[in-house]
């Protein structure tokens, strides 16, 4: 009963944690960062973080996982991540997140086709009713942000991949390995490929003012701050503990933080004004229906 309490914290927490960095990402490139750089600093924030406080950990990675350690980092942080950033110079991070939600499907089908992921017919069903819920969502948001180029909707789907990819494999080849010396491998070996981005991009970017219409607020807060949250608190703790509930449940289960996402990133909506439709309320209603089915004994 613990370790069942204990996961839905976990999904929980990761889902608050998670639905809030798409704000985070708007806030860093409405402050004059591009995708590359945004996603660099990001990752460059989480190593040094990391190697900070658990360079150690590096010697407990058996030899014979470290090619699983670095294939994680790739699929589960690397290629999202300058995904995501990418995306969200054309859509809302409202649509974003709820793309993000067809993570649980793809995990499905590629568990299934190449992992031997076993499931039943409760499981299917529920993860149908949350694509569903997605749907609405993305169909209100695009209704009410017209002028979007929803093609770059595109690069979230294939990162909805990754991370389905990525689950399937730490759950069967990375099981016995400490997801803190998981999330400190990922980040040692991204750093390279970060630093280079950057160097190739530029360190300097035009900083603009942020305006908060919702609180009526005028910020100068730097978007380097903001990218520092997202890095060290969105990326680096948080796998941490999404390694830990992948191992102490399944990759269905863990999947299922992405249908609570939009759901955070909606209140994030609504808190800054930027429009929430009785059909998102609907979507989030239809969404939390489906994961309740999925999970239910």
């Amino acid at each position: 009963m613990k370790s069942n309490n204990s996961k839905w914290f976990i999904l929980l927490v990761l889902a608050v944690v998670w639905g809030s960095s798409f704000i985070l990402m708007k806030k860093g490139l409405d402050g004059g960062m591009n995708a590359y750089q945004l996603g660099a600093f990001r990752i460059i924030f989480t190593s040094v973080f990391l190697l900070l406080i658990a360079g150690k950990e590096l010697l407990k990675i058996n030899s014979t996982k470290i090619k699983y350690v670095i294939l994680a980092g790739l699929l589960g942080n690397f290629f999202p991540i300058f995904l995501f950033a990418l995306a969200q110079t054309e859509i809302s991070s409202s649509i974003s997140s709820t793309l993000n939600s067809f993570t649980p499907l793809n995990t499905l089908i590629i568990g299934s086709l190449l992992f031997g992921l076993t499931f039943n017919r409760k499981q299917i069903i529920g993860l149908l009713i949350g694509i569903v819920g997605c749907l609405i969502l993305v169909y209100a948001g695009a209704s009410g942000n017209p002028s979007k180029n929803y093609w770059f909707a595109l690069l979230v789907i294939v990162a909805t991949w990754c991370y389905a990819a990525n689950i399937n494999m730490v759950k069967k080849y990375l099981s016995d390995v400490s997801p803190l010396a998981i999330t400190v491998g990922n980040f040692a070996f991204l750093l390279f490929p970060a630093l280079g981005i950057l160097l190739y991009n530029g360190l300097d970017f035009q900083t603009t003012a942020q305006i908060s219409e919702g609180l009526a607020l005028t910020t100068n807060i730097h978007p380097l701050f903001y990218v520092a949250i997202l890095g060290i608190i969105g990326t680096g703790l948080a796998n941490i503990y999404f390694y830990k509930l992948i191992q102490m449940s399944s990759p269905i289960f863990a999947s299922n933080v992405t249908y609570l996402i939009p759901i955070v990133a909606t209140i994030w909506s609504m808190i800054f004004n930027e429009g929430v439709t009785l059909l998102q309320v609907l979507g989030t209603v239809v969404i939390l229906f489906g994961v309740y089915i999925t999970n239910r004994k």
